[in-house]
């Protein structure tokens, strides 16, 4: 979860996220996280700003051979 996601926008401070919607995302990520332990596997979830995220889990893992990643198409 970056939390620049959950701060207010920078025309008219209005949050990104509103409690309904990150209720609905935190529920989503427990199911699926749940999903797949059920089906051997597991799911990552961490906090803070995904470049320096990404390069901590690297760092920790030690043996990784590729990162994918999506970004998000921003309005100009």
């Amino acid at each position: 979860f970056d939390p620049r996601h959950y701060v207010g926008t920078p025309c008219y401070g209005f949050p990104k996220t509103g409690p309904h919607r990150l209720r609905f995302l935190l529920e989503s990520v427990k199911d699926l996280r749940e999903t797949l332990k059920k089906k051997g596997s597991t799911l990552v979830v961490r906090k803070g700003k995904p470049e320096d995220v990404v390069r901590d889990l690297i760092t920790q893992l030690g043996s990784v051979s590729a990162v994918v990643f999506h970004e998000e198409v921003r309005e100009i």
